[in-house]
């Protein structure tokens, strides 16, 4: 057509002149033939003649018109009056009534149908004019004195209208198009008219085309020989005119011309969008848009994407999306936008608005192509759906971007019924680490304008995630409430603030310590924007009573940070609602209001100091200081006279005070005088000379021990402990005191540690770190009695061993608190002390266990005096009873039916689950001793609340070697020199706090979520100091310990290496060697659990982090080789791994080889080259799995049958071949167990015993099931070598599943056969839609292999049959609720397999027959519903060679997954049994 255009330009240029002249001479002969043919009548009509003379000179005078022609007459008698000039034509009558008048005219002519030629004629001499023209192409005037005029305002043009008749539209069409060409390259006349448009115009929405081809066929040339501004109107023009069925030649025309012309592309694709075109031509021309997408501009692309997403069919959808989103990259368009953002912010905090101009240039473009999307996703739910499954099928993080993001969010706030769909995805990205905060940074900074749209669905988003158990998606929606506030407008950030607050009064502790973090930022973040928002935070004063110790420091540092930061009017309210709030709940007799006000005192005291100090910096006048000074010391002094009444209180004060010191919160002056004063009253409560020995009837005789010096008894200091405590039991008891006793202050030795770390932390500020002046407190002895029970322990009386079990737990709580002041002393004679006394701490614990297991209704004196206390103190002492009667279980106390929350029963359950496996050497040897009555041990670990908390920086003890401790005589002259060591005990002690700590802080909250109605806070129990330090702060400390945990570690290897060849690793040694066997084992489990914590820790995700890692990566690393400076991070990974899986040659338990792979796992996932490492860890799992472990593994407990279904898991999912490894044990390890005794296990796998059969038969099927799952269908087009090996594939997965099903016949308790239940229908199901459409096409080629299959398989779902059989038999509802859904998927089967049959003209060799009804045995089960409603047509089809059965179903999805919860449940119970 290219070709033809350019003479065509010409050739119409000549016809215009040739017709100009033939419309002259026609017209001229017309005129003299009008004159003779009157001049013939005039004799026979005169008065008509008359009459029409006058008329036409009446017309004459207004119209100008020279000419009285058929064209003029016509139009006149119709209603149409023609006007000259720049006045308009003048229609007098209804426009249809005009169209219809002309026509009758035109028809009834006697000179019809030449008369169209003449009036045609009339016209083209009529339009010459271009002025005239014009006038024709532009709407009539209506006469408003006629009638017609009532109707429609609008009058067409006299063209349209002339159009709108069909004897005429031909003749007027070609007329047009032959007086255009003199317009095309005319510059626009000054009244603005464009008259090529102007023409076309006349062409659109006309009520019928009598010519579509030819009209069709004159455009489009007009098309090729226009000029491009002009081109663009005729084709975008197109749709209004043509008539459907030229749609596809026009269609075909433009894609032509789409290749040859780029600037014509968005016209064409917007008019290709509006046609109805051929399916395959549209993924023709969408392939042709697709290649432009990259080169387009930005004005452009909403034309484009809006043609790509119309054409678009469910079935090329996902194609079509993917290749879309892979070329769309509009972050590089909106660059401008990240400035806007910041002028944003700027704007929030004061500055003038200058984004106005950036919003009228490329956002505006952006925001259009983001409206087509919308408009598609809205409307088309293929487009949606494939749009998400196209984002899920990005596996790599670097190949999502911003408008990826931004995509979910879009389709979740258009699409309802995708919201799930899209959380789902959304949390496995966030998982998988493809969505990070700076992905999510960006997405905000870049789409901030669109997203501010859709406010109000990112906040039900994030609001969602916030109810996630996964700590890392919690995170994010954290993130998107902090993005949404910072840079949308001010209503979205009341509207999160809304959310936050409701988050908060939800209850939920995960939620609840989430959204204070949120407010905690933002407030540091944005605090003018957060001070308007105040009102709403502040509501949450309210709601104090729910909360935690943690969470209420949270609350008031938020509004002691709103309220203190600024001087500000506005936040004044915010002073007066917290002081009405603390002083209501400081007067309050209810200990627990009162323990509320004191910690939200405090802290606001911590911000006023702070607001003083930095207040003062800047402005530098001394008054406000004095007067800030003065009020923090009148808030404090307010609280200390508060709390005296109450023991409790007080040591909650001093704690929290201790705390404020802590964080370096206090003006010098205001730390000068709490030093002072608190130094004075700790001596005069608690500090005695050794002479000054209490006299007193005392049930025991009171003893300083524990010291660390040889004292002059003159001239020593003792703590009092003994006497103040003996003083607070006999007031309690109503002991009446003398005169000389009333007259001192009773103080509780409760507040002794409390009142302590106030004390060494004020020292410690004052001095910069030097504790000389206090150095006595370490070394004196206390006010005791002899300890050690002996062989009365069973003789004394419950009131004195309680009595005693208070005094060591108050000397346990001073040894701790002292070993964390002087922890970090460098003096070595410091050091030496500060191990003494955690040998003092070991040899207390191990008495104070045999007290406890002799007194089970026992309650400790309290040691963390916060809330979270209250709800793990005992409420009730009627549990001794019972558990007297009952003895303990499992080394913990058992729990009465009517005793509330005690603190051991309470926490038994979680510590249980790491001690009972391994047990620390001092719980092994304590399980000897036992009562008359069978009384076992009471693990210190269930009494882990009433234990000062051990600060991190205690564990620089782990760094000691050997410590030279100087005995000095009378005259500091050196007597003898004693060296020190960390030993076993010790060791273990302090692995044990740490592993403790890393587990409260690292683990995942998912893990560590209490039950329902679980009381608040009670994880978090004895660890309120540690609470307040965020995880990477723990995480900086451990890998500072890094080195001296890698030595313990080795050392502990080291023995257990050399007791392989003496012992045989066996735990049952002699002597005192089991003792030391039984300790080291623990410390070795608590060093690969310490090493679990850390690398497992999800917070190295986050770039802030990676340096943490790189350092503890490092350090293992080193222990191998020497490494160079910038080590790539791969190696160390590998460095790491072949560090840490050197240690299995030396495991000494079942539960250290799964944490030793845990670790090994930890690494995997942050290597880029895991598959060397999968192979080790495979290896690893399977030799732990094939060895024999020591006989104190109980192989019946609940926790080792977890462990080892987490270590069988571990081994097929990284072993090479899961159906290898699957035959190997269910064809060579269980027949070795079925043939050993009953006692006895499998000599290849001894973890393989009968009490262990069902996890492995359980984890076995499950995996089994998984595996085939992921082998995808083939197709016919592919490969034959590929449809040998997918054969082949299953051949080995049905002999698999052949071996497990028969075990059933042997093993038959309810948990293999719930599993064999479960699984086996999952199997089936896998089987019709992973595995029959491949033997469909496989079948001619490989007929005997493809029988082989279905006959074994039919065998097996023969022995699922019985199995359904046996449940309802058996009448067993636990496994019955399966036996539906197994019938219906082996119908299934039935039923596949004969179409797979006549499929290949193979029919004859399936038949149908009825299956009796047996149990697993193969015997016939007898009832009266056997014979009919349950004779289950499995299959049987025996002709030559062939057998059929079962099968799946593929329509069954749907009722399977409405039975998926209670699946879910059935496999917990499985788990328990």
């Amino acid at each position: 057509m290219r070709e033809t255009s350019k003479p065509l330009g010409s050739l119409v240029q000549e016809v215009i002149k040739v017709q100009k002249t033939v419309v002259k001479m026609v017209s001229k002969r017309r005129l003299s033939k009008s004159e003779d043919k009157e001049a013939s009548t005039e004799e026979a009509s005169r008065a008509k003649k008359q009459q029409l003379s006058k008329k036409i000179k009446k017309s004459a005078s207004n119209e100008g018109e020279e000419n009285d022609n058929v064209f003029v007459k016509l139009l006149k008698t119709s209603g149409l009056i023609l006007k000259t000039g720049e006045n308009q034509n003048q229609l007098a009558v209804d426009q249809i009534v005009f169209q219809k008048k002309l026509f009758q005219s035109l028809r009834k002519h006697p000179s019809y149908p030449k008369v169209i030629e003449e009036f045609v004629s009339g016209l083209e001499s009529h339009i010459e004019d271009h002025d005239t023209f014009r006038n024709c192409l532009l709407s009539c005037e209506r006469l408003q004195d006629e009638e017609s005029s009532m109707g429609t305002s609008y009058s067409k043009s006299l063209i349209k209208l002339l159009l709108g008749i069909d004897i005429l539209q031909p003749a007027i069409v070609k007329t047009l198009f032959e007086k255009l060409p003199e317009f095309l390259f005319v510059n626009v006349n000054s009244d603005g008219i464009n008259m090529p448009r102007l023409i076309i115009s006349q062409l659109k929405w006309l009520d019928r085309v009598v010519d579509c081809k030819d009209l069709t066929t004159k455009i489009m040339q007009l098309i090729h020989v226009s000029p491009e501004c002009l081109q663009h109107d005729f084709i975008t023009s197109l749709p209004e005119i043509l008539g459907d069925s030229q749609h596809a030649a026009v269609g075909k025309d433009l894609s032509n011309l789409l290749v040859e012309s780029t600037g014509l592309t968005v016209p064409i694709l917007d008019v290709l969008s509006s046609l109805q075109l051929d399916p395959d031509f549209l993924s023709e021309v969408r392939q042709l848009a697709m290649g432009k997408l990259e080169s387009i501009r930005l004005d452009d692309l909403p034309v484009i994407i809006k043609f790509i997403l119309h054409s678009i069919t469910s079935t090329n959808a996902f194609e079509v999306i993917s290749e879309l989103r892979g070329k769309l990259d509009l972050q590089h368009f909106i660059l401008p936008s990240v400035l806007h953002a910041s002028q944003v912010k700027l704007k929030r905090k004061g500055g003038t608005s200058s984004s106005g101009n950036q919003e009228s240039s490329h956002p505006d473009y952006v925001t259009l192509i983001f409206d087509v999307i919308k408009s598609a996703v809205r409307y088309e739910k293929n487009i949606s759906e494939a749009w998400i499954k196209a984002i899920e099928s990005t596996v790599s993080g670097s190949d999502h971007t911003t408008f990826d993001v931004v995509m979910l969010f879009i389709i979740y706030s258009t699409n309802t019924h995708t919201k799930k769909y899209i959380e789902k995805v959304l949390r496995s990205k966030i998982r998988s680490g493809c969505f990070d905060q700076q992905l999510l940074e960006g997405t905000f900074c870049v789409h901030f304008m669109v997203l501010e749209d859709i406010c109000p669905s990112i906040l039900l988003l994030a609001q969602s995630l916030f109810h996630s158990q996964d700590e890392s998606i919690t995170s994010f929606g954290s993130l998107l409430y902090k993005y949404s506030f910072r840079i949308f407008d001010t209503y979205c950030q009341q509207e999160v603030v809304g959310a936050l607050v409701t988050h908060v009064c939800s209850g939920n502790e995960a939620e609840v310590d989430a959204a204070l973090d949120v407010f905690l930022e933002l407030t540091i973040l944005d605090p003018p924007a957060m001070r308007l928002n105040a009102v709403f935070v502040k509501g949450l004063l309210d709601y104090l009573d729910n909360m935690s110790p943690q969470q209420i420091r949270k609350l008031f540092h938020i509004l002691s940070t709103l309220a203190f930061s600024e001087q500000h009017e506005a936040s004044s309210h915010i002073k007066d609602d917290m002081h009405l709030v603390i002083r209501k709940q400081l007067s309050s007799t209810v200990v627990k209001y009162q323990l509320i006000g004191i910690i939200g005192a405090v802290a606001m005291a911590g911000h006023m100091a702070a607001d003083s100090e930095s207040s003062n910096l800047t402005r530098g006048r001394a008054n406000p200081r004095n007067e800030q000074g003065t009020q923090v010391t009148s808030l404090l002094q307010l609280v200390h006279s508060s709390s005296q009444q109450s023991p409790q209180a007080s040591a909650l004060y001093y704690d929290e005070f201790a705390n404020l010191i802590q964080e370096g919160k206090m003006a010098p002056k205001t730390l000068e005088w709490v030093g002072k004063t608190i130094c004075n009253d700790f001596q005069d409560a608690f500090v005695v000379d050794l002479c000054d020995v209490s006299k007193g009837e005392f049930p025991f005789p009171v003893k300083a021990l524990y010291g660390l010096e040889e004292y002059n008894t003159h001239d020593g200091i003792a703590i009092n402990l003994l006497p103040l405590f003996f003083s607070e039991e006999s007031v309690k008891d109503g002991y009446q005191m003398t005169s000389q006793e009333s007259g001192k202050k009773l103080v509780s030795p409760l507040c002794l540690a409390p009142s302590f770390r106030l004390l060494r932390f004020c020292m410690t500020r004052q001095h910069n770190g030097n504790l000389e002046e206090i150095d006595g407190l370490l070394d004196c002895p206390l006010f005791l009695t002899d300890l050690e029970p002996g062989e009365r322990l069973e003789s004394m009386p419950a009131k004195e061993r309680s009595f005693m079990c208070s005094l060591i737990f108050l000397t346990l709580n001073w040894f701790r608190e002292v070993m964390n002041a002087f922890c970090q002393q460098p003096s070595p004679e410091m050091k030496g002390k500060v191990l003494t006394r955690l040998k003092n701490i070991v040899e207390l614990q191990d008495i104070l266990e045999k007290y406890l297991a002799v007194t089970p209704d026992y309650v400790p004196p309290l040691a963390n005096f916060d809330l979270e206390t209250l709800d793990v103190i005992p409420h009730s002492s009627s549990a001794s009873t019972k558990s007297r009667n009952k003895g303990k279980i499992r080394g913990r106390k058992r729990k009465a039916d009517d005793s509330k929350a005690s603190s051991p029963d309470k926490l038994s359950k979680e510590d249980n689950s790491e001690c009972e496996p391994v047990p620390s050497g001092r719980s092994q040897l304590d399980k000897e001793f036992t009562g008359k009555e069978g009384r076992a041990s009471v693990s210190l670990q269930n009494y882990h609340a009433f234990f000062r908390e051990l600060d991190i920086e205690v564990f620089s003890i782990l760094r000691c070697g050997l410590v030279t401790k100087v005995i000095l005589d009378t005259e500091m002259h050196t007597e003898a020199t004693e060296v020190l060591q960390l030993g076993p005990s010790e060791l273990l002690f302090l692995l044990e706090d740490l592993s403790q700590k890393l587990e409260n802080m690292l683990l995942p909250s998912c893990t560590k979520r209490m039950p329902f109605l679980k009381n608040k806070g009670s994880r978090n129990v004895g660890f309120s100091h540690l609470q307040q330090s965020c995880a990477s702060e723990v995480v900086y400390c451990v890998v500072k310990l890094m080195t001296p945990l890698c030595n313990h570690l080795e050392n502990i290897h080291n023995y257990f290496q050399s007791l392989v060849p003496e012992d045989r690793g066996m735990v049952d040694a002699p002597g005192e060697n089991a003792q030391e066997y039984q300790i080291m084992s623990s410390c070795y489990l608590r060093l690969l659990q310490i090493f679990h914590w850390l690398f497992a820790w999800s917070g190295f995700l986050h770039i802030v982090n990676h340096r943490l890692l790189y350092s503890a990566l490092q350090a293992l690393s080193r222990r191998m080789k020497q490494l160079q400076r910038d080590e790539a991070l791969e190696e160390l990974i590998s460095q790491s791994f072949n560090y840490l899986q050197n240690f299995h040659h030396s495991i000494p338990s079942f539960q250290c080889g799964l944490y030793l792979l845990r670790i090994l796992m930890a690494l995997l996932k942050r290597s880029v080259a895991p598959t060397q490492k999968r192979e080790k860890i495979a290896s690893l799992a399977r030799q732990f799995l094939c060895r024999e472990w020591p006989q104190g593994e109980k192989e019946k407990s609940t926790l080792f049958k977890d462990q080892l279904q987490d270590l069988l898991c571990i081994y097929l999912e990284h072993t090479d071949s899961v159906l290898k490894a699957i035959e190997e044990i269910a064809g060579v390890g269980v027949p070795e167990l079925i043939h050993s005794p009953r006692q006895a296990s499998s000599c290849t796998f001894p973890t393989l015993t009968r009490h262990t059969f069902v996890i492995f038969f359980r984890v076995m099927m499950a995996k089994l099931e998984k595996t085939v799952k992921g082998l995808q269908a083939g197709t016919a087009a592919q490969p034959q070598q590929i449809h040998e090996e997918k054969l082949l594939y299953w051949n080995m997965a049905v002999r698999d599943f052949s071996i497990l099903i028969n075990l059933i016949k042997v093993f038959d308790s309810h948990p293999v056969l719930h599993a064999c239940l479960k699984y086996g229908r999952l199997f089936v199901e896998v089987f019709l839609k992973q595995c029959m459409p491949l033997l469909d096409f496989s079948f001619r080629k490989h007929r005997e292999d493809v029988l082989s299959l279905l006959e074994t398989f039919q065998l097996n779902t023969r022995l699922l049959h019985h199995l359904c059989g046996h449940s309802k038999i058996h009448q067993d509802t636990r496994l019955t609720k399966h036996v539906p859904l197994l019938k219906k998927t082996l119908e299934l089967l039935v039923c596949r397999v004969k179409a797979m049959l006549v499929l290949n003209n193979c029919r004859e060799a399936f038949w149908l027959g009825n299956l009796k009804n047996r149990d697993l045995q193969g015997e016939e089960i007898v009832s009266q519903d056997s014979q009919g409603s349950t004779a289950e047509e499995s299959e049987d089809g025996m002709t030559s060679h062939v057998s059929q059965s079962n099968a799946t179903k593929d329509d069954e999805e749907d009722e399977a997954s409405d039975t998926e919860q209670d699946q879910q449940s059935d496999e917990s119970d499985d788990s328990l049994d």
